[in-house]
């Protein structure tokens, strides 16, 4: 089975991922002791994960260490830095570390924002699948999940699932 590239991610209804200030607070609306909306059940179907840097930055800001620290990482970035353990700070183009990463075995790899690297892959038709998890909210304003620029793309509807918060997750695949 061909290894796929998989969007997982959260966004208000009107599109945003985040705060203009980077805020992530307005994820909590949805919180629920002993529900994680398929994200355990997801991360055992990926072995490689891709972020910017700027969310990998976000992510160690919280204080609980990196989560994905343990599976084959890919911090896109700018600024070279040396591998730390599995995390690779990727200065390259996306393309090729795509193409390289779905030649090799192994489960599907994980895109875990943010918004600039999801443009990137989105204008060269890199994401397979979209699992967008909706969060009943309007920011108003922020960091767009969706920038303007990127090809029309056609999706196939996988699932849909509703929550008791009022989470909605949307599972898409890309149109052949």
């Amino acid at each position: 089975m061909a290894r796929k590239v998989i969007l997982y991610i959260a966004a208000s209804l009107d599109g945003y991922i985040a705060s203009r200030d980077e805020d992530l607070s307005f994820l909590s609306i949805v919180e629920k002791p002993g529900e994680d909306y398929g994200y355990a059940d997801f991360i055992q179907t990926v072995d490689a994960v891709i972020l910017g840097r700027r969310t990998y930055d976000k992510v160690l800001s919280f204080g609980i260490g990196f989560p994905h620290a343990e599976k084959e990482c890919y911090i896109v970035t700018r600024t070279p830095r040396a591998q730390e353990g599995n995390i690779r700070f990727y200065t390259s183009d996306l393309q090729t570390l795509i193409i390289d990463l779905k030649q090799r075995k192994g489960k599907n790899i994980f895109v875990d924002g943010g918004a600039e690297v999801v443009h990137r892959m989105m204008k060269d038709d890199l994401i397979d699948e979209l699992i967008i998890s909706i969060i009943p909210i309007f920011l108003g304003d922020g960091i767009r999940l969706f920038q303007d620029g990127r090809p029309e793309q056609n999706l196939e509807l996988v699932s849909s699932k509703s929550f008791e918060k009022g989470l909605v997750q949307l599972h898409y695949r890309r149109s052949e």
